[in-house]
C-alpha cells in the first residue's frame, strides 16, 4: 500500500503504560496514539498537555476522535468501525501529520497490535477501509473532471439560476458545457453539473465514429424542464 508509512520502532506499550504519558507533573512524558502507533508529542505540549485544547488525546489511542471531532469520553476511543470514507481519510491524514512532525515511539498493544507487535485483524480492516476511501476519492475526482459542478444562485424574486463557465465547480478547462441534472446510482437526488457538448464521449478519446455530442447522452443525466438543451444557463422560477 503506497500510502502506508514506515512501521514505528518496536517498543510495545500497554494501555496502562501509555496512560502514564499525559504530561502531568511527575509523569514520564507526553504521548498519544493513532491507529495503535504511538508518538512523542512533547514539543506540542501547549496543545496536548494538561489544559491544552487536545489534552484529551494524550495518554491513549483516541483515533475515532481525529475523524469525528468528538472529544467526549464516548468519542475518545480507538474504535473506527462504521466511519465514512471521508472520516477514514481524515485518520490517514492525521497519521501522516504525526509521522512527519513528531517522533514515533512504538506500538500500543490492544485493538491494532497484539502482544508481539503484529497487526491485528482490526488494523487490517482499518487499512482496507482507507484503501477503499482512497479509491472512492480518486473516482470522485474523475467524475468531477467529467461533470464539473454548475455555478448557482437563488433569490426569492428570481428563483434558481444555474450556469456553466470554463471554471465552474473549480475545474479549469477549455470548454464551458451546459447544465444538466446528474443522478448518482443508488441516490434519489440529483445535482447540477456542466456537460461537454462536442467531441467523443469520455472514455472514447480515440473513437473515429461518434455522435459529436460529448457526454450529453450519458444515461445518468437529465435535462432541466423549460430550459433550452444547449443553453449555458438555466433559470427555474
Amino acid at each position: 500500500r503506497a500510502w502506508l508509512l514506515p512501521p514505528p520502532r518496536h517498543r510495545l506499550l500497554s494501555a496502562a503504560e501509555l496512560a502514564r504519558y499525559r504530561g502531568a507533573e511527575g509523569e514520564s512524558g507526553l504521548y498519544l496514539a493513532v491507529l495503535g502507533r504511538v508518538f512523542d508529542v512533547e514539543r506540542g505540549r501547549r496543545h496536548y498537555g494538561p489544559g491544552g485544547a487536545y489534552s484529551g488525546l494524550a495518554g491513549r489511542d483516541a483515533t475515532r476522535a481525529f475523524a469525528t471531532g468528538d472529544f467526549t469520553p464516548v468519542g475518545l476511543v480507538d474504535d473506527v468501525s462504521g466511519l465514512s470514507p471521508g472520516e477514514m481519510l481524515a485518520i490517514r491524514s492525521w497519521l501522516s501529520f504525526y509521522s512527519h512532525n513528531y517522533s514515533p515511539v512504538g506500538k500500543l498493544v490492544g485493538r491494532f497490535y497484539d502482544e508481539n507487535g503484529a497487526p491485528t485483524e482490526a488494523l487490517r480492516q482499518a487499512e482496507a477501509a482507507i484503501e477503499e476511501a482512497l479509491k472512492f476519492e480518486a473516482e470522485s475526482e474523475q467524475r468531477k473532471q467529467q461533470f464539473p459542478p454548475c455555478n448557482s444562485e437563488w433569490s426569492s424574486a428570481k428563483g434558481s439560476r444555474f450556469w456553466c463557465s470554463r471554471q465552474s465547480g473549480g475545474v479549469k478547462r477549455d470548454w464551458a458545457g451546459v447544465p444538466r441534472k446528474l443522478y448518482q446510482p443508488g441516490s434519489r437526488g440529483s445535482h447540477c453539473v456542466c456537460v461537454r457538448t462536442t467531441g467523443p464521449p469520455r472514455g472514447q478519446p480515440d473513437a473515429t465514429e461518434h455522435s459529436d455530442r460529448g457526454d450529453l447522452d450519458n444515461p445518468l443525466l437529465e435535462e432541466y424542464d423549460g430550459c433550452h438543451p444547449l443553453a449555458d444557463q438555466c433559470v427555474l422560477t
